[in-house]
């Protein structure tokens, strides 16, 4: 059983290693041993006239990940699959060894729990059709539980399994694209000569994009920092929503005066901008330069977002010639809406979550960070051959919220899902009530994919929202605010909390609510 509660979605992830109080180990390398023969097993199944199954296994630099490497390499080994190391690697990567000519594997593992703490790990699973998806896991997992519960499986890394780091035939496959997209004749192979770009890698995977990718097309990437892998993540946390990243990446791009600065999460399927100015291209922004560059491409194209992108984002997208389609946060669930999309024939090339799990319908629906900054690479320099204003500039007519804020409400009730449904539906009726004394300036969203999001007048042609939605697996809600006027968050959340209170909802744990609006700060 212990082994299907490593299931987290489309993903497996676990504690790894031992060193943070009250976090014992779940994932340990009998168990990856026991999860790499079910992935073999789960593969033969999809091709029962196989006679070679070909597994390629990476790896961010995780302290874990050589030990759980090798009892995933004995798993697969006795399950009867011939075994690839692709050594350090990204997500990205693994799935792009399923495709390529001269590897083409019948399926690949990423170890990697992406921007968790030192002691998590996990594993990402694809085949030449893409990631795997939470049926797929659950299918998996439950191979796996049953060779746990009958003890069998080596932990000892098995003779045989071939090396073959797969990072520089990704790197070349993504010089390549930067050359072909900005076709500049004049030095076809060096065309970012001239240009000053800067990554900060935050210790993970991402440092080869450096040298591999940047100075391989000629630009000056001194300046760029935190190349090194470790596993220990010494600096800051390698994601481009930590604010201690982003400062970080800021820093860096100004020190070295860079066009442009890139910030990758550990296994590069999320990245992150600067521009030269030091503007921060993430969360929204990000979206929205994306959008920019999609809809030039493909005038009134679709973007599929999760649920909690902001109003500025919309506007910005509509009045480029775009559609925007809020769908459920969970990256698999934004890149699936976009492919349902676009097999209906809606025209949907960019489908990205708000944490920066970004997907193009041009590069396989996969969501692949070290893709994201090539376009807009090829896009920085396009406006600079052509004197156009740069792409922080482009950003100028995206409004942004005032004030935004986030809280997560705990439930206490074991049966948590319907608990938060039930929420969600009285403050559906709440809102719906035009008598209610608490929303009366409140009304539903038009999109509601997920939970419920809730229109706020607040006045003067300004308008704020919340989202109330239910975590995909825990016990908690969560609460989004967006305001367009100094202390609006403030008094949405008091709305809630009193709403809150007066329903009696004694198994939600209102506190965060209750602190947002319990401040001196604003005057209620």
């Amino acid at each position: 059983m212990r082994v299907k509660k490593l299931q987290n979605g489309s993903d497996i992830r676990g504690v790894a290693l031992d060193g943070v109080e009250g976090e014992a180990i779940t994932l340990d390398a009998a168990t990856a041993s026991a999860i790499g023969r079910a992935f073999a097993d789960w593969l033969r199944a999809r091709n029962p006239n196989a006679k070679d199954i070909s597994v390629g296994v990476g790896r961010d630099p995780r302290l874990s990940g050589e030990t759980l490497r090798d009892g995933m390499f004995a798993g697969m080994v006795e399950g009867g699959a011939r075994v690839i190391d692709m050594g350090l690697a990204t997500t990205p990567a693994c799935f792009m060894a399923c495709v390529t000519e001269g590897a083409k594997y019948d399926g690949s593992v990423m170890l990697t729990a992406s921007h968790l703490p030192f002691n998590r790990n996990g594993m990402k699973f694809f085949t030449s059709e893409g990631g795997l998806d939470k049926p797929d896991i659950t299918d998996i997992c439950a191979r796996a539980a049953a060779y746990v519960e009958a003890g069998v499986g080596s932990v000892t890394a098995p003779s045989g399994v071939v090396s073959a780091p797969f990072l520089p035939t990704y790197a070349a496959q993504l010089c390549d694209i930067i050359r072909k997209g900005v076709n500049f004749t004049d030095n076809y192979d060096k065309p970012l000569t001239g240009m000053k770009i800067v990554v900060d890698a935050g210790n993970g995977s991402g440092g080869f994009f450096a040298d591999m990718v940047l100075e391989a097309l000629g630009a000056d990437t001194s300046g760029s920092q935190f190349l090194d892998p470790n596993g220990n993540f010494p600096n800051h946390s390698p994601n481009p929503e930590d604010k201690e990243a982003m400062a970080a990446g800021v820093q860096c791009v100004l020190n070295a005066k860079a066009d442009l600065g890139i910030v990758f999460d550990t296994d590069v399927d999320r990245s992150a901008v600067i521009d030269s100015s030091g503007k921060e291209i993430n969360r929204n922004k990000l979206i929205a330069l994306l959008s920019e560059i999609v809809l030039k491409e493909s005038p009134g194209a679709t973007i599929v977002t999760d649920s909690v992108t902001s109003d500025g984002l919309h506007k910005f997208i509509t009045a480029k010639g775009g559609k925007h389609v809020r769908f459920m946060r969970g990256y698999k669930n934004v890149i699936n809406k976009g492919k349902e999309l676009n097999a209906s024939g809606v025209v949907t090339p960019l489908m990205i979550e708000t944490s920066g799990h970004g997907a193009m319908k041009e590069n396989y629906d996969l969501d692949d960070g070290a893709y994201l900054a090539v376009k807009i690479i090829i896009e920085a320099v396009r406006r600079r051959l052509a004197n156009e204003p740069s792409i922080g500039q482009v950003l100028e007519t995206l409004e942004e919220p005032l004030e935004e804020a986030e809280v997560r409400l705990k439930i206490a009730d074991p049966d948590f899902k319907a608990y938060g449904l039930n929420v969600i539906e009285n403050l559906l009726a709440a809102v719906n009530d035009p008598a209610h004394s608490l929303f009366g300036k409140c009304k539903p969203a038009p999109d509601n994919y997920e939970g419920l999001r809730v229109c706020v007048d607040e006045g003067d042609g300004r308008q704020g929202w919340f989202l109330l939605r239910c975590s995909l697996h825990d016990p908690v809600m969560v609460l989004n605010f967006e305001s367009q006027t100094q202390c609006g968050v403030q008094t949405m959340a008091e709305e809630f909390g009193t709403w809150i209170l007066d329903e009696n909802y004694d198994k939600l744990d209102g506190s965060a609510v209750y602190a947002l609006y319990d401040t001196k700060d604003c005057p209620m």
